[in-house]
């Protein structure tokens, strides 16, 4: 089997902050899964895909074998303490631009953490409804939010390169597309913030609807999870295609739509990506879950996506050996599929490689403007 040219430094384009703390057994493991509540009774999230993922790509990294037993390759990770680890997993993924999503809670890294551990670069990526709760701790009243985010959005727009919307776990994706009107953008920032005392999340529709306009506008590229989550997600509110209209809305306007996610609506997505020119299917978490059977979920988006809409992430959050995995199963899996398509005679070799470095890392420098 001929060796495929190796990739280039992978841009990560969806990715979080890694925790900084050391981490036992007890709080390693939720990691490595979606899931809210700890393993069932006999069982361990390690037996799992991603559990399997890690014991195999990351022990080496930190000197073990591969495969070791989870409390071993735990003992050596607390040996070395977890800045020396997540240094060294870092180093091992390939992976050389973070485009990181900075809207979630805790003492997790910051972008320039993450990029000076690898010696690459980081941007920021702004999730629309963590920055809508920071606006509207700090407005009165409703007239005061609606200006206070108008002006929050266009500040964050001129560092970050995209924005992020996780509509999908605060309502569904089943929008009305159309922007709405201010009196009732007005009427519903009234309510919230009446209820927003309590602690109160975002999830009306009508401002996650104001959320979506006030980042299309701005023109950069705007980040919708869709597919599998946490259990706060109704998977079924999470289909890509429940956002058709409002893909059909914002067409012409110069904001490119990244489906992150998608499993197991990859299918679907790769179907949008395929049918609108302003939209994107990205690869990541999916293959972190699905493990050894990467290869055949990256190849079912590939049937339909075009090789220059599709982008690779790890979503990784938490763990630098999510970072590791996602950035291992990618690279394998790729590998594997262009390489036997190639032999196959389906394809040219000069045209896999291409289409991998496409891939990796040219798609999202295009998509997100990056050097």
């Amino acid at each position: 089997m001929a060796e495929p040219p190796p990739l280039p430094p992978l841009v990560d384009h969806h990715c979080h902050g890694v925790v900084r703390r050391d981490l036992g057994l007890g709080s390693f493991e939720p990691y490595l899964t979606e899931a809210h509540a700890p393993a069932a009774r006999g069982t361990t999230y390690f037996d799992t895909q991603t559990g399997f993922a890690v014991r195999r790509w990351c022990p080496p990294l930190l000197g073990l074998e591969p495969h070791c037993p989870p409390a071993r390759y735990l003992a050596r990770r607390r040996e070395l303490g977890a800045y020396e680890a997540t240094r060294l997993l870092l180093r091992g993924t390939g992976i050389g631009t973070f485009l990181v999503d900075t809207g979630l809670p805790g003492d997790l890294t910051e972008p320039a953490e993450l990029a000076a551990a690898v010696g690459g670069s980081a941007r920021e990526v702004v999730r629309l409804e963590t920055l809508a709760e920071q606006v509207a701790d700090t407005s009165g009243t409703a007239a005061a939010f609606v200006a206070n985010l108008a002006e929050a959005v266009h500040t964050a727009a001129q560092a970050a390169v995209g924005f992020k919307s996780i509509a999908a776990y605060r309502y569904g994706l089943a929008l009305t597309p159309e922007p709405p009107r201010p009196a009732e953008v007005g009427r519903a920032a009234e309510e919230w913030l009446a209820a927003r005392a309590a602690g109160g999340r975002i999830h009306d529709p009508v401002l996650l609807r104001h959320l979506l306009w006030t980042a299309v506008a701005t023109g950069l590229p705007l980040q919708l999870h869709t597919g599998f989550g946490d259990p706060d997600l109704r998977l079924d509110q999470a289909d890509p295609t429940l956002l058709t209209d409002f893909i059909r809305a914002v067409g012409g306007l110069g904001t490119d739509l990244v489906l992150l996610h998608g499993y197991p609506y990859h299918r679907q997505a790769g179907y949008l990506a395929s049918v609108f020119p302003h939209v994107y299917a990205d690869v990541g978490l999916a293959l972190t879950h699905t493990g050894a059977r990467a290869a055949t979920v990256l190849a079912e988006t590939l049937e339909l996506a075009p090789f220059g809409k599709v982008l690779f992430s790890t979503d990784a959050y938490g763990l630098p050996e999510l970072y590791v995995v996602g950035a291992r199963l990618f690279a394998e899996a790729l590998q594997r599929l262009l390489t036997g398509w190639v032999e196959e005679g389906a394809w040219a070799a000069q045209d896999a490689a291409r289409v991998a470095a496409m891939i990796a890392a040219d798609n999202a420098r295009r998509v997100y403007r990056l050097p």
